[in-house]
């Protein structure tokens, strides 16, 4: 959907953007528009934090953003990490007896790979060098362990896990179950599912930095493309569904933007500083 009247849905003065990483403000290539460092200097001369939210380990988000990553609030883990300007606001654990029921568990799905992500590293127990790089796009620093059942001394955030042919049928339906634990079972992607914590979600974390910050839903715009986005666009009045979003996320946000690969997040930025 698009507005009509450009000037009369910008009402409110924005004060932050978050974003969703892979799928909204990555293209394809998980690459950033070459406009963005024009962009958000325009952004920090109006005040308006940036704030990245990525199912993501918090350096496999940071690395993007090189110098001005301590001038940003990050979310990472979907919700389970939030920093501010390089300030640690919130860390979550998991328990290592549902870590190791739920490994075990996956280790019976044909297909399904788990990493731990912790806030040290990420873990594998494979030593697949293709799924080893192709992790490592997203965490950025991994360690390949005998067994991911045996506690070690970081602080595990969430479990990633990973299917070729797609997490929503062949992963989802057999972890679901977890949820009984107190804990979140959600699709993250097309090919992942992420558990973590009930209530640790980017949603809670958006509304955890707005407390810090004094910045309100009203003040808030935000972009997203898959299920794990859903909590974070309902805390945003300005919430935005990509072209290329899950079909519940685009019921979710109150307006659409065009796809990651042609950079819609920041087209729908640009309309916001070109007409307020």
């Amino acid at each position: 959907m698009e507005f009509k009247d450009t000037e009369k849905y910008f009402m409110d003065n924005i004060r932050m953007i978050v974003t969703d990483m892979d799928g909204t403000f990555l293209n394809s290539e998980h690459q950033v528009s070459p406009d963005f460092p024009e962009v958000y200097e325009e952004l920090k001369k109006r005040n308006i934090l940036f704030v990245p939210a990525s199912g993501r380990q918090m350096l496999g988000i940071t690395k993007y953003f090189g110098d001005i990553e301590n001038e940003m609030a990050f979310i990472a883990e979907n919700g389970g990490y939030v920093i501010y300007k390089n300030e640690e606001l919130f860390a979550d654990k998991m328990e290592q007896q549902h870590i190791a029921e739920i490994i075990r568990s996956i280790r019976t799905i044909s297909g399904a790979t788990a990493v731990l992500s912790g806030k040290k590293k990420a873990y594998v127990e494979t030593d697949n060098q293709d799924f080893i790089s192709y992790i490592s796009q997203f965490y950025t620093d991994n360690q390949i362990v005998e067994d991911l059942t045996v506690r070690n001394d970081d602080s595990i955030f969430k479990i990633a896990v990973y299917h070729p042919e797609g997490s929503e049928l062949n992963v989802y339906p057999f972890l679901k179950e977890f949820e009984r634990y107190n804990l979140e079972v959600v699709v993250s992607g097309k090919y992942w599912l992420d558990i973590m914590n009930k209530n640790i979600n980017k949603g809670n974390a958006l509304e955890k930095l707005q407390a810090a910050l004094d910045i309100t839903p009203q003040q808030t715009m935000a972009f997203g493309d898959y299920m794990n986005d859903i909590e974070m666009l309902k805390n945003s009045k300005y919430s935005y569904a990509m072209k290329n979003a899950h079909p519940s996320v685009k019921q979710a946000a109150s307006f659409e933007a065009c796809s990651n690969d042609n950079f819609g997040v920041l087209k729908i930025i640009k309309d916001y500083l070109n007409t307020n």
